[in-house]
């Protein structure tokens, strides 16, 4: 189901699995620079699965010229493309709001984010902390990590040992060593690992984060397992 957000600059489209009426905690589903895809699609039913209700907006929603093939050979090129347009600024003010609305609610708040959106999570999550934050591998986080003292949400952290795009070795020490941040690393797992793409995929690492961030969830944002 779609619905929209009033940002007070206009309205912030939504994708929703659940009801905002339920008992459900909320989550905040933060896209891939792909968009709200398939995959991201998948893992917002799979949350909705563990008794969540979960939205994703629409991070691109004020630029044109967003469409995207994923079978094409120019995805990967024209998906950075699209996000190098982007206003990172507005793009945090916009989650944020998509966020306030889950708090809104009272129901305990979490922040899941996938690569751009991991990023995104750990800055929105610095801005207007969330309950919970999980964040793979956070194509942003190099020039987000003096937000750490700010992010005070216990976090769950995944990284490929094989990530191409980031320096992990220097990015998980500056994430903070305190019981509220949980990292885990995966060898042979690159960047984007649990995206389907066979470009991307580990299936291994992918199977593995997912049983620990269920687990995490469980353990800091508890519902009632399959709640609508």
């Amino acid at each position: 189901m779609t619905s929209e957000i009033d940002t007070g600059s206009g309205l912030l489209p939504i994708h929703e699995w659940g009801s905002a009426d339920t008992e459900a905690p909320g989550v905040l589903l933060l896209q891939e620079i792909f968009g709200v895809s398939d995959y991201i699609k998948q893992r917002a039913a799979d949350l909705h699965a563990l008794g969540y209700y979960v939205i994703a907006p629409e991070i691109y929603w004020r630029l044109d010229d967003t469409e995207l093939d994923e079978s094409s050979p120019e995805l990967l090129p024209r998906a950075m493309g699209i996000a190098g347009r982007l206003d990172w600024d507005q793009a945090v003010t916009d989650a944020v709001v998509a966020l306030e609305y889950l708090k809104a609610r009272g129901k305990g708040t979490g922040v899941v984010g996938f690569c751009f959106g991991g990023g995104l999570g750990y800055n929105v999550a610095a801005v207007s902390s969330p309950d919970v934050l999980v964040s793979y591998y956070g194509s942003a986080l190099p020039d987000l990590l003096e937000l750490a003292p700010k992010v005070t949400a216990t976090s769950l952290h995944h990284f490929g040992n094989a990530d191409a795009y980031l320096d992990v070795d220097a990015i998980v020490p500056a994430l903070g060593n305190d019981d509220r941040v949980e990292i885990h690393r995966y060898d042979g797992a690159g960047h984007a690992f649990d995206n389907p793409l066979p470009m991307f995929h580990h299936a291994e690492a992918s199977a593995l984060a997912w049983r620990r961030t269920e687990d995490f969830l469980a353990q800091n944002l508890p519902t009632s397992q399959g709640q609508a």
